[in-house]
């Protein structure tokens, strides 16, 4: 490890730990010739994932393809970009521990679920775009099936730790939760309980 300040190599760690979400590990290095300190991060390389579309295309993921879309389906409603950015992080690291392949059905579906548990009005924007309905009674339908689906169903991949937006404990049926996007709000339970187990 070079020196950013002088050609010195000889450096040491005085401080190692976890980044919030936990992708890396961040050190703070002392150079031993000039008394420099600075930060280093070390993330793990990342394998590609391949995401099966529905006419056989396939395609590398892209978090932030994913992220857009999120933004789109909360356009107006009472999610703030933090909440939406964690959601594209549960839903990468998801798609992550699936493998190297993940069929664009199944991301859909972490979004949908992901969506409702944060406002059911934008789960249901995105489902109305997402599953192309033809009619108002498909769309009353999939609504049914969201609040009606207690576990995660065959070919779906759990987003996380706690109760998944149809739980009896979900908010699916509730008010939306979380402050205007834009606004600032403390660490969500899921962040504070990885941060406690990292």
């Amino acid at each position: 490890m070079h020196c950013p300040v002088c050609p010195s190599t000889s450096t040491r760690v005085v401080d190692s730990r976890l980044t919030d979400p936990g992708d890396a590990v961040r050190r703070r290095r002392e150079c031993e010739e000039c008394g420099t300190r600075f930060t280093t991060y070390e993330r793990a390389d990342e394998l590609p994932i391949v995401v099966a579309k529905r006419d056989g295309r396939r395609e590398a993921f892209d978090r932030q393809k994913l992220l857009r879309g999120l933004v789109r389906a909360a356009n107006k409603r009472p999610i703030s970009d933090e909440q939406l950015d964690e959601l594209a992080h549960s839903i990468a690291a998801a798609i992550r521990r699936s493998g190297r392949e993940v069929q664009a059905e199944q991301i859909g579906e972490l979004c949908l679920r992901g969506l409702a548990e944060l406002d059911p009005v934008t789960a249901i924007q995105f489902a109305s775009v997402y599953r192309n309905f033809s009619d108002l009674s498909e769309l009353e339908a999939e609504v049914r099936r969201i609040r009606s689906e207690p576990l995660v169903g065959e070919g779906q991949l759990a987003i996380g730790e706690g109760p998944v937006p149809s739980d009896p404990e979900g908010n699916i049926g509730g008010s939306p939760a979380g402050p205007p996007r834009g606004a600032k709000k403390g660490p969500s339970p899921r962040r504070r309980a990885h941060a406690e187990h990292t």
